[in-house]
């Protein structure tokens, strides 16, 4: 049986950075082909010595010989196709498919980056994006993507992520064209490594902790000090919904110290709903619950409820 080897790589690894086991085959005694001898990969592994004959498909050239043949240089999913159609039509033929080169981890931002370049150059739509117009996607995205992690669906969740990636990425391209004062997608991943970094010193440093609180007590004191904040308000963002924006300023009132002073007296029925509430995030505080997400899910489990009444009155 005819045995033959067909090297695929990934279009986003230099053609010439082949595996061990690739080079195994290339330099062994089986003849080597290659559809297109001036495809990226053939050029790299013929500069390298070994000679390459050119056979439009592995099943070419003489039947009695094995073969190593260089799928084109980042065609990976069509040569395996070609592969398990060779395998399929002819019995005598035995073919694997050798990775030559693989996708490191995060390969495919590489892949979202050059779409997203493509689409602000040639789509009218995207073209015209500035980051203001872009924002209320952004809110909808994290909604969306809230409403995955509630309903426990990791097929939509994935969805979503890349739908608030997008997001990450679109405002980073429209940032990378400003005449003053550009960044891109580089900038941004720079920064978020760069803090990562600093504030984990038990992980990248010499720091000891005993516990997940000691590190959120670091984290905290490290972010204090490269803020430089004047005030325990500075830096919550106001656009937070009503309940996440009280669990927050209650958790920076208390690593001020300032967790006694007392809320706004009034008389009014606004007033005393929004002290109740308060009083509610305090107690959820206090408990370890996350306000914000038991109420979303109270309310999911409410609409479920309310579902099933609709349906017992049809």
């Amino acid at each position: 049986m005819r045995q033959v080897h067909v090297i695929v790589t990934s279009p986003r690894v230099t053609a010439g950075l082949l595996s061990a086991e690739a080079w195994a085959l290339l330099t062994g005694p089986a003849r080597v082909g290659g559809p297109d001898l001036a495809d990226p990969v053939v050029a790299a592994v013929r500069r390298a010595g070994v000679d390459v004959v050119e056979l439009a498909t592995p099943s070419d050239g003489d039947a009695d010989d094995d073969l190593v043949w260089l799928a084109p240089h980042g065609e990976t999913r069509w040569a395996r196709s070609l592969a398990a159609d060779l395998v399929a039509s002819d019995r005598d033929l035995d073919v694997e498919v050798v990775p030559g080169s693989y996708d490191l981890p995060g390969a495919r931002l590489l892949d979202l980056v050059e779409v997203m370049d493509r689409l602000r150059q040639s789509c009218p739509w995207d073209r015209e994006q500035t980051h203001e117009s872009l924002a209320r996607y952004l809110l909808e995205e994290a909604y969306e993507t809230l409403e995955a992690i509630d309903a426990d669906d990791r097929e939509h969740l994935r969805e979503e992520l890349g739908d608030l990636l997008l997001q990450v990425v679109f405002h980073a391209r429209v940032a990378a064209e400003d005449a003053d004062d550009p960044w891109d997608i580089d900038d941004v991943a720079g920064g978020i490594v760069d803090k990562l970094v600093r504030r984990h010193p038990h992980v990248f440093g010499d720091v000891e902790v005993a516990d997940a609180d000691e590190v959120h007590a670091n984290w905290e004191a490290i972010k204090s000090a490269e803020k430089r904040r004047t005030s325990a308000l500075d830096g919550i963002p106001s656009a937070l919904p009503a309940l996440a924006y009280a669990d927050k300023l209650l958790a920076r009132l208390g690593q001020a110290g300032l967790d006694g002073v007392p809320a706004p007296d009034g008389d009014t029925p606004t007033d005393r709903i929004g002290a109740a509430l308060l009083d509610t995030v305090r107690a959820a505080r206090a408990a370890g619950i996350d306000p914000e997400q038991a109420l979303r899910v109270t309310l999911a489990r409410y609409g479920e409820a309310v579902r099933a009444a609709e349906s017992s009155r049809t």
